[in-house]
């Protein structure tokens, strides 16, 4: 028995990789935090992703459009897209950058207001991005989803 698809997708990109260092997924973690931080166009975000990222974001899905399980490049530009429009940051902190040579976890903590309801979600977060050939091949977030959920729902 195989297991959950987003999984399998992620192993397989192991099967024609070019072999990364520690400190290049290191540096890959960080690029993606700089360019989320200072504003980059989603389409310049979206090029350190793989063509066939699997995306996972826990929670309540169908409250806001980035939680769930999706697939493809687009995921990334969305999620950018989507939640500049729909949430206000108001803190997100890098704690620290663990890497190896396939993974990095970025540990932090985010505050961000929902335009909508002007309700504010505070959470501890692990965003787990796994590298192969010098691109991110998936994204795992993983943060409080019943307190998003809770302030989602307003």
């Amino acid at each position: 028995m195989s297991g959950p698809p987003n999984k399998a997708a992620a192993r397989a990109h192991t099967k024609h990789e070019i072999p990364m260092s520690q400190n290049e997924t290191f540096h890959l973690a960080q690029e993606f935090l700089g360019r989320m931080g200072s504003g980059a166009e989603p389409t310049e975000i979206a090029k350190l992703f793989s063509e066939t990222l699997e995306w996972e974001i826990a929670g309540d899905t169908g409250v806001l459009p980035w939680i769930g399980h999706k697939s493809g490049r687009a995921a990334i530009t969305d999620f950018v897209r989507d939640s500049r429009a729909m949430i206000e940051r108001i803190r997100f902190e890098v704690h620290d950058i663990l890497a190896s040579d396939n993974r990095a976890v970025i540990l932090g903590s985010l505050a961000s207001k929902l335009k909508r309801n002007g309700k504010v979600v505070t959470t501890d977060f692990a965003i787990v991005l796994t590298v192969a050939n010098g691109e991110i091949v998936r994204f795992q977030m993983l943060e409080d989803s019943f307190a998003v959920s809770q302030v989602a729902h307003g």
